[in-house]
């Protein structure tokens, strides 16, 4: 049976009286009390005074483009790493920069972040500044090799930050010690919109447009990149971000985006106008991330960069056989991982460990943060996929569930077994790691022993949190109309979901895996599509006449014609 908590939370008369009953109920559930909570203005966008370091990569980049010095983007192979690349690309060109470069390191030769190595490969392209987008703030061999070779450094990043800092000559992080900057879960490419536009205020103080006889970039133009880069990096949709996500979504859907995000839409086979964010997380980034995971995120990059319509479609199709080859890449290695899985099962007697590690020779290092992601939710528990790595090492890649501080469990094993890790990094619910296959039963037994401290069993077992039972009249297609405009929905900001018993009036499998359903209220009757995708096939399609599902509402257009249709995310027989 599945297990169901309903969010809780009550209207304020405020927004009971300014929004539709459903709505008002909704976002109450998400801890908004407020009807300028969902004003998603630009004026109330927290201004940039309070990020720490601010001023100090101000001045430098400021600088950098008065004496026309070198800088050179070193920026990270996933969507907002590439999102946070294009920006500061285009934002410094804009600011009348003219020596602008970016290196995006190979995951497979350099991995993640600034190296030394990827410091003297940097080297050949004679920079005098080095500004790290989306990283950094782990990178102190690399800051000392940069220094070491005259360069100045400026990290910009929003990843949690070690014991100690590198001593670069500016940090620009929301999650550094002693920043006052309230936002945390400010993503990378958010992190460098704050960083340009606080460079376009002071240039513009000093009069440098007017002497450069160049106008002053309108900053909007960017928030394109700032919503796909913000939803596809899955931090939090607090207040914050979501000014940030809407302001850019309505500027893709008005066609005011980049030529590449453009293409990307048209190839994904999205109507601009009917876009919402989560397409930016599941079927935009996707696309973008294939590059980095599988070849190189240049192409993703030149994708956002061009300002050629052909060449972005040119890129954009590119970049979808990439995904398609990343698909089938995924595929196969999932199916490994259930059948690793399901061995493990059998030897713990059916319950399994409460952190789930896998490791295969030939799994493929880019795909294996998808497939910890896949693992972590079929089996709701902590997952660690491993890769073998060119330099000899293992590539892990971590995912975990609510309750589960990820990189904190591995900056605790690491303390207590100091040989077992030979770097990490990453968030609560994600993050990556390099060990020695020697030491990989090690650190398994270690993790455990940690997470059978730390984790509550309860946690293990998978609850769907949705906002209650729909009456019949809210079960309309209206209301699934009403729901898609009123985001932007995201990480810990969900699209509603809700839970209700149905009659099973048909069932079959298309796509080989997709359960497509017709079922019926019990109230009225009343048929209505749905699908659930990724079934259990030892399940489904099976001799059921009712079913609890936990789903959201869609809405399906084909041929013109718009109806109800119902996303399951959880189903299970009565």
């Amino acid at each position: 049976m599945i297990q169901i908590k309903q969010r809780q939370g009550q209207p304020s008369p405020a927004l009971s009286a300014a929004l539709h009953p459903l709505l008002a109920r909704i976002y109450a559930q998400r801890g908004v009390d407020n009807p300028q909570q969902l004003d998603y203005g630009l004026q109330y966008l927290t201004p940039y005074h309070d990020m720490a370091g601010m001023a100090a990569a101000v001045s430098i980049l400021a600088q950098a483009i008065t004496q026309q010095k070198h800088i050179v983007i070193v920026g990270d192979f996933d969507c907002d790493g590439a999102t946070s690349t294009s920006l500061a690309y285009l934002a410094l060109g804009a600011m009348g920069a003219h020596k602008v470069s970016y290196l995006v390191p190979n995951r497979f030769t350099y991995g993640y972040g600034l190296s030394a190595p990827l410091v003297d490969a940097a080297m050949g392209m004679a920079p005098e500044v080095i500004v790290t987008v989306d990283n950094g703030i782990a990178s102190h061999e690399g800051v000392e090799r940069a220094h070491a070779l005259g360069l100045q450094v400026v990290i910009t990043d929003h990843h949690l930050a070690g014991d100690s800092l590198p001593k670069a000559d500016a940090i620009v992080n929301p999650n550094q010690p002693n920043c006052p900057f309230p936002h945390k879960s400010t993503a990378g490419v958010g992190v460098i919109f704050y960083v340009m536009s606080a460079l376009r205020r002071h240039l513009q103080e000093q009069g440098w447009f007017q002497q450069a006889k160049i106008t002053a970039p309108n900053m909007a133009q960017f928030l394109d990149l700032v919503a796909l880069g913000t939803v596809a990096d899955l931090v939090p949709l607090e207040y914050n971000n979501r000014i940030l996500v809407a302001q850019g979504m309505a500027r893709i859907r008005r066609g005011l985006a980049r030529p590449g995000i453009l293409a990307l839409v048209q190839q994904a086979g999205r109507q601009l106008n009917q876009l919402q964010a989560t397409d930016m997380g599941f079927v935009l980034g996707p696309r973008l991330n294939a590059a980095g995971r599988l070849d190189d995120m240049s192409v993703g990059i030149e994708c956002l960069l061009t300002n050629d319509n052909e060449r972005a479609q040119q890129l954009a199709q590119q970049l979808d056989q990439l995904n398609q080859q990343r698909r089938s890449i995924e595929g196969e290695m999932q199916e490994q991982a259930a059948i690793i899985v399901g061995q493990l099962q059998e030897a713990e007697t059916t319950e399994l460990p409460p952190c789930v590690c896998l490791f295969q020779p030939d799994w493929h290092e880019g795909v294996v943060g998808i497939v910890a992601s896949r693992i972590k939710e079929r089996w709701h528990r902590p997952s660690l996929v491993f890769a073998q790595g060119e330099d000899g090492l293992l590539k892990g890649s971590a995912r975990s569930i609510a309750g589960f501080h990820m990189r904190d469990a591995l900056a605790a094993v690491d303390a207590k077994h100091p040989h077992l890790i030979e770097r990490f990094g990453g968030h609560a619910m994600a993050a990556g790691l390099s060990i020695s296959l020697d030491h990989l039963e090690a650190f398994k037994e270690a993790l455990n022993a940690y997470a059978q401290e730390h984790l509550d069993p309860a946690l293990l077992a998978r609850t769907w949190r949705t906002d209650g039972v729909l009456e019949s009249h809210d079960l309309q297609l209206q209301q699934a109309q009403l729901l898609a405009t009123a985001g932007p929905w995201g990480q810990a900001f969900e699209a509603p979901s809700f839970h209700g018993d149905f009659d099973l009036i048909q069932q079959r499998i298309v796509g080989q895996k997709h359960l497509k359903m017709v079922v019926a209220q019990q109230e009225t009757g009343e048929l209505i599509d749905a699908i659930c995708f990724n079934v259990d096939l030892s399940i489904w399609p099976g001799e059921y006449q009712r079913v609890r599902l936990v789903y959201r509402m869609d809405v399906n257009e084909f041929r013109g014609r718009q109806s109800l249709q119902l996303i399951v995310e959880a189903m299970a027989p009565l």
